[in-house]
């Protein structure tokens, strides 16, 4: 039997484990041929289903996600049209809910998998191509069977999670990419409404001795960035503690966390603290910054202490901490989104993510979108359109803010003139939205440059005296002194001042140097370039 493992990632810098953690269980099995087509959604579809072809599968598996959804569908169906015998199996998020229309609607699919399937999907490729009465004993299975009724095993859950093989034990697991995947839990111990892992109960756990052996072997490949799956990992600060002195003895890995600010010890807290420099980079879901909000969402944890403890992690400067926004939750008002934003700009969160919900399978939000005044889209990705609290317009103005957010705040070059921008000005946000859409460069994909440019014009329009930090952000990032955010530089022939506060690095007199005047009495920034190495920020900056 020859099974085929479509691999559909939104980018080559992505790899679902899917593949590796369900081969891991079976990889001895003589009797299963494996083989693989890894693409992107960005491909042509006629190509990805040639090389499908040119396997003659028996099966063809693959995992569907929001972002690989319809592609995945044109791909298989073809496939299946080329392959009338082939068996088409599907699994993943997608699948968590009631799968019956999905399966009338898309008779090419001969079954989908809902849950965790590493014990069931072998169980199942026993008895693939036998009568479907026999599928019946495959939890987790959601098939038609010969009489074209609709059969639904239930959700899987692997129990012993410690038991399974790791996925880095498949020869399909890719170390190639710039990062990889670990769980070291299963599971979540929250309720959130509008999240697919509220019901997967209970949390599940691997030995730490487990987790060592596993980091090991990712350090043996030179892997640098880990991110670690768990939904919460924090929901036991006991065992945090100890994850974090393991990470401590892989110095040379970024350790990727989602961490719930709510639940913060001050043990955990003072553990964080003393962690060396860049050795985590944190996630912190507080997707609104409303009681109400929160409360309708079933998120547990007191609002207060998921402020007070946000605002302690983004306070650390041994790590970064990104905090994340939901527009169109029940009861967060548009208003809400932008005096939010505001709030963790003041708390100096390192990125400010703002998405928009979406209804997944098998989630409560769904299941009560009506009696909750939600619309959504009924199609993947299921995006609300439309709520008792935010209009049509109002979420389309959210998306627009995740798109300045992300051009400028989440930029590293433009972060603290935002920053600064944001906090002193109440209605800057506003109004550089509406210049963005007003010039229809909103959802044009714009260089670092492009951005510096609009800003610093912006801002001569606007909030003129903002120009110098503006000025300041184009240089340290090594743009062109000729263009106009550094119209006011002084290049030629520039001689130091008999004195000067230095801020960083150390003047040295082969150093090219150039002067931001802030007043006509010769005050200013000076920056101090190399001129022997390629090197195009200044080196040195200092303030007289």
């Amino acid at each position: 039997m020859k099974l085929l493992w479509l691999d559909l990632n939104s980018s080559y810098a992505h790899s679902s484990l899917a593949l590796p953690a369900l081969h891991a269980q079976i990889a001895d099995d003589t009797t299963v041929e494996w083989c693989m087509v890894s693409a992107t959604i960005n491909e042509n579809t006629g190509n990805i289903v040639k090389q499908i072809y040119q396997h003659q599968p028996d099966i063809i598996a693959a995992t569907n996600w929001l972002f690989n959804h319809e592609q995945l569908l044109h791909i298989v169906s073809r496939s299946k049209a080329l392959l009338p015998q082939c068996c088409i199996i599907l699994g993943g998020p997608e699948f968590l809910g009631d799968n019956k229309d999905f399966l009338f609607k898309n008779k090419f699919v001969n079954g989908v998998f809902r849950g965790e399937g590493e014990e069931t999907f072998p169980l199942w490729l026993k008895v693939w191509n036998r009568p479907r009465k026999e599928w019946k004993s495959i939890t987790g299975l959601c098939y038609l069977d010969e009489s074209e009724e609709y059969q639904d095993n239930g959700i899987a859950r692997v129990m012993n999670f410690s038991a399974l093989v790791s996925p880095e034990r498949s020869r399909f697991f890719n170390w190639s990419k710039p990062f990889v995947q670990l769980e070291t839990t299963r599971g979540c111990f929250n309720t959130c409404a509008f999240c697919v892992s509220g019901g997967e109960k209970p949390v599940r756990t691997i030995p730490l001795e487990a987790i060592r052996e596993r980091l090991d072997n990712i350090h043996q490949h030179g892997i640098k960035n880990v991110r670690v799956l768990d939904r919460t990992f924090n929901y036991n600060n006991k065992r945090a503690k100890d994850l974090l002195n393991l990470f401590r003895e892989y110095p040379d890995i970024r350790f990727h966390l989602e961490i719930h600010p709510a639940l913060l010890s001050e043990e955990l807290k003072n553990e964080l603290a003393a962690l060396p420099d860049g050795l985590l980079h944190l996630e912190a879901g507080i997707q609104s910054l409303r009681e109400p909000v929160l409360e309708q969402s079933h998120r547990i944890g007191k609002l207060s202490d998921a402020l007070e403890g946000l605002k302690y992690l983004c306070s650390l400067k041994n790590m970064e901490t990104h905090a994340d926004l939901i527009a169109g939750l029940p009861l967060y008002h548009l208003s809400e989104i932008f005096e939010d934003v505001r709030t963790l700009a003041e708390y100096g969160a390192g990125e400010i993510q703002l998405e928009s919900l979406k209804l997944l399978p098998g989630t409560e939000m769904r299941r009560r979108a009506e009696e909750l005044g939600i619309q959504y889209s009924p199609l993947p990705p299921y995006e609300v359109l439309q709520t008792r609290e935010i209009s049509v317009d109002e979420l389309q103005t959210a998306h627009y803010l995740s798109r300045l957010l992300d051009g400028f705040y989440n930029t590293p070059t433009w972060q603290n003139i935002t920053r600064m921008l944001i906090l002193e000005n109440p209605r800057f946000l506003h109004e550089l939205l509406d210049h963005l859409v007003q010039a229809d460069i909103i959802d044009t994909p714009l260089s670092l440059e492009r951005r510096g440019l609009i800003l610093y014009n912006f801002c001569k329009n606007y909030y003129p005296d903002y120009l110098t930090q503006v000025s300041i952000a184009w240089i340290e990032a090594g743009m062109s002194l000729k263009k106009v955010p550094a119209e006011k530089v002084r290049t030629k022939r520039q001689v130091p001042p008999e004195s000067w506060e230095v801020i960083y690095g150390s003047y040295r007199e082969k150093l090219r140097l150039c002067f931001l005047p802030v007043d006509e009495d010769g005050h200013g920034y000076w920056f101090g370039f190399e001129s022997e190495i390629q090197k195009i920020e200044p080196v040195f900056k200092a303030i007289s």
